[in-house]
Parts: structure tokens; C-alpha cells; sequence
């Protein structure tokens, strides 16, 4: 199917495949179209219909509330064309830079799943093939079962590898973690989309670096001081770290983060906030 995108300083065109979502079909042929989660929360996406058939694949979307689906709004990543399709975004889009990692869907399977405290578990995911992402994105995934896809990023950072390794904590009513953490899931299939986000560190950035993260929000992070150490980057410039949880019961992570700062002691810190204690 052929779509149509036409922002506010231009019009794209771009192909999408049967079943394919807008969204993932326009970053994929790198048309850097507007998004946050892409996973149907944020509603970051939203775009209006202009012409054209579009499926739903999830219409209990969070991020549908603030439509106004009577006028045409959707969320392109949470709609399939169903035909050719031409649509209007509210915003300014621009192409892709030259060398990004492309986003693109990737099947995997859970290879490890590792407790890492009593409701935070580390996820080994074996890719079918290889991918390249930069420190501190994320990839969307979903499994057979479960209704729509969970953002999470990597913990791990390296080109062209086959095994990302994400942090995920058991919600309460969460779908996808529920069923992570409701039984043995090593061989599970998996499928993934990305690599996503902007939240991204470079070794030309040659400014001090602060990392801040709370819970599991610390995956990005590891990745971007692990990229960090590998590029010698704190031989130049000075690193903060702080990584909050609510005790000492619930961090995790310790042993990896002083073997960081054992490598660069004069420039790069760690420290760990506890909330619920003195």
C-alpha cells in the first residue's frame, strides 16, 4: 500500500506492507515520523485520515482517549492501510539522518529470564538476525497472547549483535509482565520492533555526562555508560550516575555500576538514592 504523510513543512510518501503499522512502515523506509512510545500510550502519533481505508489492530488503545475519531484521528502506530492511504500530521517531519539505525521488525526469543530483586527480572532476548542500535534506544515487543506491544530499552550495548538484555518490572494488572513473571518463559517467541527513542549518547557529545534513573529506568542508562567506557570517554570528561529505588531491597544492577567506576574511579560516580529508608 502506498501512504501519505503530509506534515507541516512537507509531504511523504512512503510503501507499507499488508498488516503493516503506519508508523512502523514510515520509520522503517526513514521517514522520521512523530512518536514517543510506539506502543500506544502516548498518543504522540495521533494523525488524521484524510483519505483512505485504515484498520485498528488495537482499539483499546490508552493512548486513543484525547481522539477525535469522529474527525478522522488515528494513531498511526496502532493502524494498518488497508489500502492507499493519505494522512496529515500536525507537526513538522523531517528525513532520517544519514547513518541512523533504521527501525524494522525482528522476530527473537527469550533466551534467559534472571531475577534480578523480588519484582525486577533481567531478559536475554536472541534475535533471528543481527541488529545495530545506538546506547540508550528501546525496542518495541510483543509476544503471542498478550495485546499490544511493551516499550523497553536495552541494558546492553554492541553493534551488530543478535542478543539485546532488557530490565522489566512486574506491574500489578500488567500484561506483559504478568505474563513474563507467571512461569517459565525461556524460548518464547517474541516480536520486536526498533530500534526506537532519541534519548541517545554519542562519544562526540564531549560534555560531562549525567545519567539519572530510577527503577527500571536504569536500562537505557547502563547502555549509555557502557558505551561510555568502551569509547575511553571518561579518560576526558567526568560521569554521574544516580540510580534511585525505594530500599536496599530493591536495587539491583551494583556489582555491574562499580565495575564501571572501578575503570574511570577519578571521573565517572555512582550513586544509589533509597527513598523509603534513612
Amino acid at each position: 500500500m502506498r501512504i501519505q504523510v503530509r506534515a507541516r513543512n512537507r509531504a511523504y510518501d512512503f510503501e507499507a506492507a499488508d498488516g503493516e503499522k503506519i508508523l512502523f512502515a514510515g520509520l522503517r523506509a526513514g521517514v522520521d515520523l512523530p512518536y514517543e512510545c510506539a506502543t500506544g500510550t502516548c498518543g504522540t502519533c495521533k494523525a488524521k485520515c484524510l483519505d483512505g481505508p485504515v484498520t485498528d489492530l488495537w482499539p483499546e488503545a490508552p493512548g486513543k482517549k484525547n481522539l477525535k475519531t469522529a474527525e478522522g484521528e488515528f494513531l498511526m502506530c496502532q493502524c494498518a492501510a488497508a489500502g492507499n492511504v493519505s494522512a496529515e500530521a500536525a507537526k513538522f517531519v523531517y528525513a532520517m539522518d544519514p547513518g541512523t539505525c533504521l527501525p524494522r521488525a525482528v522476530s527473537g526469543r527469550v533466551a534467559a529470564v534472571r531475577r534480578l530483586t523480588h519484582d525486577v527480572a533481567a531478559v536475554d532476548v536472541d534475535l533471528d538476525e543481527a541488529i545495530d542500535f545506538d546506547a540508550g534506544q528501546y525496542m518495541a515487543l510483543e509476544t503471542p497472547g498478550v495485546k499490544g506491544m511493551r516499550g523497553y530499552s536495552m541494558v546492553n550495548f554492541a553493534r551488530g549483535t543478535r542478543r539485546l538484555e532488557f530490565v522489566i518490572k512486574k506491574k500489578p494488572g500488567g500484561g506483559f509482565s504478568e505474563w513474563l513473571f507467571g512461569g517459565e518463559r525461556a524460548g518464547s517467541a517474541l516480536s520486536l520492533f526498533g530500534p526506537l527513542g532519541k534519548a541517545t549518547f554519542y562519544p562526540n557529545l564531549a560534555k560531562n555526562l549525567l545519567c539519572i534513573a530510577g527503577g527500571s529506568g536504569i536500562a537505557g542508562m547502563m547502555a549509555i555508560v557502557d558505551r561510555a567506557c568502551q569509547e575511553s570517554y571518561f579518560n576526558q570528561y567526568k560521569g554521574h550516575v544516580f540510580f534511585g529505588v525505594r530500599t536496599a531491597r530493591d536495587a539491583f544492577y551494583l556489582d555491574e555500576l562499580a565495575a564501571f567506576q572501578a575503570r574511570f574511579p577519578q571521573a565517572l560516580a555512582v550513586t544509589i538514592a533509597l527513598s523509603d529508608e534513612d
